[in-house]
């Protein structure tokens, strides 16, 4: 993709960028009528930088794909779902199946605009991989993966089947590579301790991320 190509794809980057906030707001901010729950939910800040970054990556990346949609608005909405769990430190069911629903629908739009509507068993493959690695790693003794992330890691899986198994197999091995190296980082700084609870969703959708552009 050309440089000329990619300002468009870095601007409208910009524009969710400053989109995501008041949308993470919708699941951060508890109505008045309902008690405050036991662990209330932090600020966090997103520059639409980042989220510009992340629009120019997949477009790099991913080139005249016609998949390359899809990624942008799975991407979108992950941003949201990242700020909702670094806040909450939960990925709420309806964003995770809005995303689920919007990756299948715009990869089956995707693989029939190709003429290989056989890719799609990739992308359920990818999907079906992704979460019965999760649910295993879930029920392991001792684990605090959750089933809201096993939940995201599954619908990951679609666009990354779509892409193959290279892709997928990263992305299954790097978020776990980036929590676990911010976790010993925070424990070191002594910011954590052992038993402190940390999302694991930024890393799902940040490894994702990273396992398109190493694709």
């Amino acid at each position: 993709m050309s440089a000329v190509a990619l300002v468009p794809v870095a601007l409208l980057g910009v524009l969710v960028g400053l989109a995501v906030p008041p949308s993470a707001g919708l699941f951060t901010t508890r109505p008045a009528h309902l008690p405050s729950p036991s662990r209330p939910c932090r600020r966090v800040w997103l520059s639409p930088a980042v989220t510009s970054v992340v629009f120019v990556g997949l477009a790099v990346a991913l080139g005249d794909d016609p998949a390359l949609p899809v990624f942008l608005t799975v991407a979108a909405v992950g941003l949201v779902l990242a700020v909702v769990d670094l806040a909450c430190l939960r990925l709420p069911d309806a964003l995770v199946l809005a995303t689920a629903l919007l990756a299948l629908g715009g990869l089956s739009g995707a693989a029939l605009l190709a003429g290989d509507p056989g890719r799609l068993l990739g992308v359920l493959a990818g999907a079906a991989v992704a979460g019965g690695a999760h649910v295993l790693l879930a029920l392991l003794p001792g684990s605090r993966l959750g089933f809201g992330d096993v939940k995201l890691a599954s619908v990951l899986g679609l666009p990354l089947g779509w892409l193959g198994w290279d892709a997928l197999l990263a992305g299954l091995l790097l978020p776990h590579l980036l929590h676990g190296g911010v976790v010993l980082g925070l424990l070191a700084a002594r910011r954590v301790r052992r038993d402190t609870l940390l999302p694991l969703g930024p890393a799902l959708l940040a490894g994702a991320w990273l396992a398109v552009l190493l694709g």
